[in-house]
């Protein structure tokens, strides 16, 4: 791309990363390379999972937060941390400060999911709700920071918390020397950026490619800008890079080390997280199933080996469910249909017997029967189908129509 400045590599250097492997010796683990002979057939060429979503914590987020902390003079560790997150940097940030006995206190949106607002607790931090979206977030644990002399720890915008993150750049390195691209899903460009300053140092001549949510997308903008650029209500499921802006330090090194940024959409982005889950056996939130989501959008436009960044695995179930099932709709192996029937005995049955014909799996029906559209005589039902792919759909459609049934939606 090289949109940057020379000097914008100052800022963290591979050294730097360095010395954050070994200060994160004993602290983070150095996650599992995992290889995928699904996405391998799909690309034609090697295929492996860098899995941070089996990190401490569940992101790679521990390792940038542990840096930035233990790197705190005496005075600062006695005055605390704050952070803002709506969840894998707060789980990251209480960790390390526990691990290195610094009072944290961290706040969340109102509407963080649960199992993520217990976590951070479990880990020792002080977990204060404000706001409904993340800014108004920021916006408290700043004010905080300034009132107390706590030190704000950014989830991405410090040259040390680049540098923890660039560790797993080295340990890409060390498990698959023989790389030729690193996809990497990015929000404010903390993880990639500290990737590309290690990989680039030893092997200028692998590829480093960003993923963004089609929705929140602020990279593309700033890049052609040649500065950060905010993107107006950033919208995505994929909650840990939902960003609605890159962060200054993270978009030098960026802008001269990546070689190229690509969006994926909320279908592929359900789509790879059903992938991870079934073929991988991983549980991977949509933020850490974006390179995957790339892989599949245009997997003859990688050279191979290719080792795909999964950055995290702390998805909410309700979450999960929705997305896997929007997934399975995605692919052709969900249906959901509206039809009304006669309301009399022996309809309901006759309709189910229609579809164990063509072999669709009945996972849920429902009755409205007080409607002002309906017949006094009639009942809609809805049903909700496992379908083997968009031709079994077809069929199930055309077995439901033949059989007399009319389809509303």
């Amino acid at each position: 791309m090289n949109h940057g400045t020379a000097g914008s590599l100052r800022a963290v250097t591979l050294d730097d990363v360095r010395g954050a492997q070994k200060m994160l010796s004993g602290v983070s683990r150095a996650t599992a390379l995992e290889s995928s002979r699904h996405l391998s057939r799909l690309v034609g060429a090697p295929v492996h999972l860098k899995c941070e979503s089996l990190q401490r914590t569940g992101s790679f987020k521990l390792r940038g937060a542990y840096v930035r902390i233990a790197g705190l003079l005496p005075e600062e560790r006695a005055a605390g941390v704050v952070a803002a997150s709506a969840g894998n940097h707060a789980q990251g940030v209480a960790l390390a400060s526990s691990l290195l006995g610094v009072r944290s206190t961290v706040f969340m949106p109102k509407g963080a999911p649960l199992p993520k607002i217990s976590a951070t607790r479990e880990y020792g931090a002080e977990v204060r709700l404000h706001g409904q979206v993340v800014d108004e977030t920021l916006a408290a644990a700043t004010e905080y920071a300034e009132r107390t002399g706590a030190v704000f720890i950014h989830p991405f915008d410090h040259p040390d918390i680049i540098a923890g993150q660039g560790t797993v750049g080295l340990e890409v390195l060390e498990q698959c020397p023989e790389v030729r691209t690193v996809v990497v899903g990015m929000g404010g460009g903390g993880l990639i950026a500290g990737i590309a300053v290690a990989v680039k140092a030893y092997r200028p001549d692998v590829r480093i490619v960003g993923v963004q949510a089609e929705g929140s997308a602020s990279y593309p903008p700033s890049l052609a800008a040649g500065h950060p650029v905010a993107v107006r209500d950033p919208a995505t499921m994929a909650d840990g890079i939902k960003v609605g802006r890159p962060g200054e330090v993270p978009f030098g090194i960026v802008a001269e080390l990546v070689d190229e940024v690509r969006t994926v959409t909320e279908d592929e982005l359900s789509a790879a997280l059903l992938l991870c889950l079934e073929r991988a056996k991983l549980v991977v939130e949509p933020a850490g199933a974006s390179p995957v989501a790339a892989l599949l959008s245009r997997p003859d436009s990688f050279e191979g080996p290719v080792v795909a960044v999964l950055s995290g695995g702390n998805v909410d179930p309700v979450l999960m469910e929705r997305v896997l099932r929007h997934g399975m709709a995605v692919q052709g192996r969900y249906l959901a249909v509206r039809l009304r029937l006669p309301d009399r005995p022996g309809a309901l049955a006759a309709l189910l017997r229609a579809l164990s014909v063509v072999d669709a799996n009945v996972l849920d029906v429902s009755h409205v029967r007080t409607d002002p559209r309906l017949g006094l005589t009639e009942v809609e039902v809805e049903l909700h189908l496992e379908t083997k792919g968009p031709e079994h759909c077809t069929e199930v459609e055309r077995a439901l129509r033949e059989a007399g049934y009319t389809v509303i939606g």
